[in-house]
């Protein structure tokens, strides 16, 4: 049953990668005041899998002075990795309890890390290692603050299961009294996700396409979609721990599709960051805030169990 689950919640997230494109460059049109894609299918709505087969059918080159095996091996790395995110996805019926979940999501965030560096060093081109490097650097650095906030909550529901979310927020959502935490959390999605404000890693206009540039057809589309599957699952995660994680409700798809639009319209508003002050964000701002936050709620749940 928990094969057969998995399997299925992988093929309806590809579908969702699809159509989160398709909202993406329609909403980016409506903001820049132009139509989107409108042309292929009733409203464009076949254009995802256009675009799919255009980029599976194209010709697939390679630097030839890059490190062959490690070239083509990073973009299925990174697929693969994000594939083993969705394990984690909270089913209503208990196909698979997973106790450890939020423990395994640090992991594989943290392996994430693994396959742009190595796509970056291994393509052999200087661009392409200095998007690799900034996105290592960047990845590391607002992982710290991301661990510190999921601690201040581990703290609360005393579990890594995310189904337990659930059961503690019957009667109040985290966010309404960790609003400051929800906006720091925000931030570090963006940025482990490598998403404009912070998509320094992709800098078009100093580094051509950042550490993706020497890939075409598939090895592209790996990357591409290891990229909006990892949106997609920290919009669930948002979802899961500051917006009630009702899982029986039709509105925690709601609010997972809100949060994807809120990804989508950040980019479509805000320029792009300056490097040293996105290190300085996360140092000296998101990290003592999360800590004073994870010392608070110690004390304060501490002074509860002692006081009965």
């Amino acid at each position: 049953m928990f094969l057969i689950s998995y399997v299925v919640t992988i093929i309806c997230i590809l579908v969702a990668v699809a159509f989160v494109t398709l909202l993406e460059r329609k909403v980016l049109g409506y903001i820049q005041l132009r139509k989107g894609p409108n042309s292929v299918g009733f409203m464009g709505l076949l254009q995802p899998f256009s675009d799919g087969i255009k980029l599976f059918f194209s010709e697939q080159t390679y630097p030839y002075m890059s490190n062959f095996f490690i070239y083509y091996f990073s973009p299925v790395f990174m697929l693969l990795l994000s594939f083993a995110l969705w394990v984690l996805f909270p089913h209503m019926v208990n196909v698979y309890s997973f106790n450890l979940g939020i423990l395994f999501f640090l992991c594989c965030t943290g392996m994430g890390v693994y396959g742009v560096m190595l796509s970056g060093w291994s393509s052999n081109s200087k661009y392409a290692l200095l998007g690799g490097l900034r996105a290592m650097a960047q990845t590391i650095s607002y992982e710290v603050s991301m661990a510190m906030i999921m601690l201040c909550f581990i703290v609360f529901v005393f579990s890594f299961d995310l189904v337990d979310f659930m059961i503690y927020q019957s009667n109040i959502w985290f966010l309404f009294f960790s609003i400051p935490l929800f906006f720091c959390w925000l931030s570090s999605c963006l940025a482990e996700t490598n998403r404009s404000p912070f998509d320094f890693a992709e800098g078009e206009s100093e580094l051509v396409s950042g550490f993706n540039v020497e890939y075409s057809s598939g090895g592209f589309a790996f990357i591409f979609l290891s990229e909006y599957m990892n949106i997609i699952f920290m919009s669930l995660l948002t979802s899961v721990i500051y917006l009630g994680c009702d899982l029986y409700s039709i509105f925690f798809y709601l609010k997972t599709v809100i949060v994807i639009f809120w990804f989508i319209w950040v980019r479509g508003t805000l320029p792009r960051f300056r490097y040293d002050k996105l290190m300085y964000l996360t140092w000296k701002t998101f990290l003592p805030m999360s800590l004073n936050y994870f010392l608070f709620f110690s004390m304060f749940l501490s002074l509860l169990i002692v006081n009965g």
